[in-house]
């Protein structure tokens, strides 16, 4: 049982919500509220809480993870987030990084001033700095604590109703981070409030890690760093925007997938474009081929031995892009998988491409990935500008999904098309980023 907060409200009615009201409500035993906005998406969620009495469901695929499984009756449904009412200790923001200040915009400005404390499970780079300038904005004091990932795979089943999720696959561990302050009170809450979810997670059978400040853990996001180089090249492009009748695959070397070693030289490329930022903000570089064997997925030892994973950051580019190289190729079956009686492991890399499509409000849409990465990699650019840094890798991604972007808005000419075929700057989240990660250029920026 939580002894800091007693009233959770969650915003988003994904899976990712589903699981959360089950943990919460598993060892927290607190008051759990959902909250969402009313969509073609949302509609079949709020359908199944209604005929459930308010119960959500969460099972395991694998019985190691049971500390996540559940059945458990939510407190409080709204429909709307201008519908939420009442005291809310904690608000734990489970919708994309690029709609936390719209979410924060809907809610009732007393429900914002009694908060303790905002989640963010899925942030991206900047996503604390941004949670935190619009809070300040609206004179409202509670922290936010970022995680750099959600814990895992958790999904709907076909044939299941809205209110009933599986988790899948558990990541390894999770790190979480909230700002520094130099109030001691503050600075004591914000501890107590890392803890509580510390002990959330162990309860659930998960390692959480806090670190030393959100920037920390945001950076802790594989997305971030693989994403940009396997979804925006012209392969994978091409793939997404003219929907070719034999499918690629994410993780494939070409010409099964995108792997080239390009795309390796991109990857290597951007990592160092991201950590030079991480620099001049003041934190330290992720090794990047030790975050995605030890914190990701692993390889046999044989494949990578681990003093080259340790020595990774002080080898020279061809080096680094030869064990990147390996590590992809080493990951193209499960190397810890049984093989069967053919000699044949589970083929690993076999996730296929998506194209767009046509979503639930009947436009046409991209798919989360690489949707979602292109507000990332846009808000890094932003960033980076700001803080007078080059970045050319990531110029060039953002140039090469603009441009397939914009050809294909052309083709689909006269259909409905979604907002995610628009072009966009993401101006404002980043000038309010850029005023907390970058006080010396505050006066450089109008207000919002």
């Amino acid at each position: 049982m939580s002894k800091l907060f007693h009233r959770a409200l969650i915003a988003g009615t994904g899976p990712v919500a589903v699981q959360l009201a089950v943990m919460l409500k598993r060892y927290w035993k607190c008051t759990v509220g959902i909250a969402g906005r009313q969509s073609v998406r949302s509609a079949p969620f709020f359908d199944a809480l209604r005929q459930s009495d308010s119960t959500v469901r969460a099972e395991v695929q694998n019985s190691q993870h049971h500390g996540l499984e559940g059945e458990y009756q939510i407190d409080s449904v709204y429909d709307s987030y201008e519908l939420v009412a009442g005291q809310w200790d904690v608000l734990i923001l489970s919708v994309t990084a690029d709609a936390y200040v719209h979410v924060l915009e809907l809610l009732q400005r007393q429900v914002l001033h009694r908060l303790q404390c905002v989640v963010l499970i899925s942030p991206t780079f900047g996503s604390n700095a941004l949670v935190t300038e619009y809070l300040q904005e609206n004179r409202c004091t509670a922290e936010v604590l970022s995680f750099s990932t959600y814990l895992g795979d958790t999904r709907r089943l076909d044939d299941k109703p809205f209110n009933y999720v599986l988790t899948t696959a558990v990541k390894r561990k999770v790190y979480a981070g909230a700002a520094f302050t130099d109030c001691e009170t503050a600075a004591i809450e914000s501890a107590q409030s890392a803890e509580a979810f510390q002990e959330l997670y162990r309860d659930s059978g998960i390692s959480l890690e806090v670190v030393n400040s959100p920037l920390e853990a945001e950076t802790r996001n594989i997305s971030l760093y693989v994403h940009p180089p396997l979804f925006m090249n012209e392969i994978s492009l091409g793939v997404i925007f003219d929907r070719p009748a034999v499918p690629k695959f994410v993780y494939k070397l070409f010409p099964e997938g995108p792997i080239t070693m390009q795309l390796i030289k991109e990857l290597l490329r951007q990592w160092e474009e991201i950590s030079a930022l991480v620099r001049k903000l003041g934190g330290a570089p992720v090794n990047l081929l030790q975050f995605m064997v030890d914190d990701n997925y692993p390889v046999r030892p044989e494949s990578l031995p681990r003093h080259e994973i340790d020595r990774f950051p002080q080898l020279s580019p061809v080096q680094q892009q030869y064990l990147l190289f390996v590590r992809y190729a080493s990951l193209l079956i499960d190397p810890f998988s049984e093989p069967d009686e053919a000699g044949k492991y589970f083929d690993f890399s076999a996730v296929p491409i998506r194209h767009i499509f046509i979503n639930h409000e009947g436009a046409w849409d991209i798919p989360r990935m690489p949707k979602e990465d292109y507000y990332r990699i846009k808000i890094i650019q932003g960033i980076a500008k700001d803080a007078g840094l080059q970045c050319p890798m990531i110029d060039a991604f953002i140039d090469r999904y603009e441009h397939m972007l914009s050809a294909a808005a052309r083709k689909l000419q006269g259909e409905t098309l979604s907002e995610a075929f628009t072009i966009q700057s993401f101006e404002r989240d980043i000038r309010r980023i850029c005023r907390q990660l970058l006080p010396s250029i505050r006066g450089s920026h109008k207000q919002p």
